[in-house]
């Protein structure tokens, strides 16, 4: 499969591409987002939750492991893994019912969640290029890859 490189100059451009993929996604999606801390996966996440329409600030789960966000037609739950310390809790939380039809879940630090979470449609890894950020977009999915040759 076919991968897209973005380079990004600072943190309006973060926010931008996460406008880009908001107009472009619609449900059931799950984006993964994998990347140093500090490298900008909340940024990009505020963009596309913005974008759809939330006027609030969007602030990482990084302690309640997941925010919710109610949209038209859309459940959208951004995850936070950072702090999770064995994949198991989320079972306890019941994660397998966040993932339906109508939801998007955009999840940071998935591989804290690996064997639990299904297949992500998308992979956003964000790397630190000196002040810039490389990232790289790779479909997980048929969607993904229809997804990608928009976001072209």
């Amino acid at each position: 499969m076919t991968s897209v490189k973005v380079y990004l100059e600072n943190e309006q451009d973060t926010v931008e591409l996460g406008k880009r993929l908001a107009a472009i996604i619609s449900p059931p999606l799950m984006i993964n987002l994998s990347g140093e801390l500090g490298a900008g996966k909340t940024t990009l996440s505020r963009g596309l939750i913005q974008a759809l329409g939330h006027k609030g600030s969007v602030k990482s789960p990084t302690y309640a492991l997941v925010e919710p966000y109610e949209f038209d037609n859309i459940d959208l739950y951004h995850f936070d893994l950072y702090r999770l310390s064995d994949p198991e809790e989320l079972e306890f939380m019941g994660i397998r019912d966040y993932f339906t039809e109508k939801s998007i879940c955009i999840v940071e630090w998935p591989e804290r969640g690996h064997g639990l979470l299904p297949e992500a449609d998308i992979s956003v890894q964000i790397n630190y290029v000196g002040e810039r950020r490389e990232v790289e977009i790779v479909p997980g999915s048929d969607k993904g890859l229809q997804l990608l040759s928009k976001l072209k």
